[in-house]
């Protein structure tokens, strides 16, 4: 007794924070794991929740068994009354009965029970307050008596199952006939072996025994129950006709509701059955990943330049090229020249781009050609291969939900890229040197046009045989001369300087064009990989939700 009593003082882990724990695990499972499994964690929740709400200092304590087993003479025994019809060849017990000991709020615990026979006692005695001194002290005790679990009727079936996941502590009663029941090991006992701090197994009817017989049972029966998982399980042999064993078992009885700890002990090993499901089904404990890690970088460029490609980024920046060239000659160059080239279609403006909007806009719209077979196979191919790298050595389903994500990421990769690279401001505002050369450009051809005029105006003169004064002299050219050939030539070659200025510039601003639709093709990259690293995270995360669910 000094032995088990030690055992039950263990501590256990917080029972509230690993309830939460599981919460979490819940969270994350649903729509990943198996349902029925996800489900049955949910109940766990919503039955921790509701069993530490009611009567904290209430144990509830189950006698179950098969038919004839003297489950229910047992529990008159404990009792001290006869409370539970007995019947030794077919199930008397239609429904659960309780007996209530001490002052303890236990009504609402019963509600929930659904145990509607209700017997209150004393602490120690019998109804109505009697003494007892050969019972040790119950103050607290909720004892049922459960209908057998072997019985025909699907109905009490069904309610020792129900009542089975609730209860704080389970004595499942045997009996020297049928104590090897495939139905109570498989069924119940094997199914139940988290749960050896809450699970007491009784061989009643032992007077039916011999002692060389009743010590070969006492041996099959540790022998099964170590099968089934359960080698720690006491047990206690009892016979109501002759009292064997009832005194031992009244002790651990009361032990176990004096220290107040087997409601808590079983919602433990209920979340750590529920938690354990949960953990198989997502792979057992596999592989330890970092959350915060993306795509390795090598990977990351692999998968941007394949995107880059696919939106037309070489055509953009060729274009971007070719646009700033055409808009510094038509600012900066000779002026007659440039009525030509307002003739040329503007490269951006053709392709609806750089036409002033911000990046993010997803109204915009460009008229870039869509990705042939090629680019488009490409970067459905890079995002499969990245998804492939940052699922690997996950266990399913995880691998399985991320393909997926990427797939359908992929097929919305065509409008999602088109979006980015119209959106992106392409830094194609003009540079100062363009107005300036634009403004000296004028003031070279209006110099070009008063030497035109004024020369002729000279030979008008001349025609019509009027005196005209002769022109101011440079060096052996007359002034008109000077001007409209310095003009013309000046400002030729202005333009020939403005060319030269405006591929320099093309090549920077094609560079500046080409980083900033690279930034915007990464949103892009970031957006086809995050349906994988949202199922990485989800591992991870439950992974760790699982380790504090079990209280490691």
């Amino acid at each position: 007794m000094k032995a088990l009593r030690g055992a039950r003082q263990a501590p256990v882990p917080d029972l509230a924070a690993r309830v939460a724990a599981l919460r979490e695990v819940v969270a994350l499972a649903e729509g990943r794991l198996d349902p029925h499994a996800v489900a049955a964690a949910r109940r766990v929740i919503e039955q921790a929740d509701i069993r530490l709400a009611l009567a904290p200092g209430c144990t509830t304590v189950a006698l179950a068994g098969a038919t004839g087993s003297g489950k229910s003479s047992l529990f008159n025994a404990l009792a001290g009354l006869e409370l539970s019809p007995v019947g030794r060849r077919r199930p008397t017990t239609g429904a659960a009965h309780a007996c209530v000991w001490g002052d303890g709020a236990a009504a609402a615990l019963l509600d929930w029970l659904e145990v509607p026979a209700r017997h209150r006692m004393s602490r120690t005695g019998t109804a109505g307050g009697a003494q007892d001194t050969e019972t040790p002290d119950f103050d607290g005790l909720v004892l049922l008596d459960l209908p057998d679990h072997d019985s025909t009727e699907v109905s009490h079936r069904l309610e020792v199952d129900r009542l089975v996941e609730r209860v704080d502590l389970m004595v499942w009663v045997l009996d020297p006939q049928k104590y090897a029941d495939a139905l109570v090991h498989e069924h119940y006992l094997r199914r139940l072996a988290r749960h050896e701090p809450v699970l007491l197994v009784v061989l009643n009817q032992v007077d039916l025994l011999d002692a060389d017989s009743r010590a070969r049972c006492l041996t099959d029966v540790r022998r099964l129950l170590r099968e089934d998982g359960l080698g720690n399980v006491p047990i206690v042999a009892t016979s109501t006709v002759t009292g064997d064993g009832l005194p031992e078992l009244r002790g651990i009885l009361a032990a176990r509701v004096a220290a107040r700890r087997a409601a808590v002990e079983r919602l433990a090993a209920d979340v750590d059955a529920a938690a354990e499901r949960l953990r198989t089904l997502a792979g057992g404990t596999g592989a330890r990943i970092d959350t915060a890690a993306g795509l390795d970088p090598a990977a990351h460029n692999r998968l941007t330049d394949a995107l880059s490609d696919a939106a037309g980024v070489p055509a953009v920046t060729a274009a971007v090229a070719a646009a700033y060239r055409a808009r510094a000659v038509q600012a900066a160059g000779w002026p007659p020249a440039r009525w030509l080239r307002r003739l040329r279609p503007d490269p951006l403006r053709r392709l609806h781009l750089g036409l002033g909007t911000g990046r993010g806009d997803d109204r915009v719209r460009s008229s870039l050609p869509p990705p042939g077979p090629g680019a488009r196979a490409v970067a459905e191919a890079a995002v499969r291969d990245a998804a492939a790298t940052l699922v690997a050595g996950l266990p399913e389903p995880w691998p399985t939900r991320a393909r997926a994500g990427a797939v359908a990421q992929a097929a919305e990769l065509p409008d999602r890229l088109d979006r980015a690279v119209a959106g992106t401001d392409l830094g194609m505002a003009p540079p100062a040197w363009w107005r300036l050369l634009g403004i000296t450009q004028w003031v070279l051809t209006l110099v070009a046009i008063a030497g035109a005029l004024w020369l002729l105006a000279l030979a008008g003169l001349g025609w019509l045989r009027l005196p005209a004064p002769d022109p101011p002299q440079v060096g052996v050219f007359p002034l008109p001369t000077v001007l409209l050939v310095g003009g013309v030539l000046a400002g030729w070659l202005l333009a020939i300087l403005a060319r030269r200025l405006a591929a320099l510039g093309a090549r920077r601003r094609a560079r500046r064009a080409r980083s900033r639709l690279r930034a915007a093709i990464e949103t892009v990259t970031e957006a086809a990989v995050q349906p994988v690293l949202t199922e990485r995270r989800a591992y991870a995360e439950m992974q760790r939700a699982l380790d504090r669910a079990l209280g490691a």
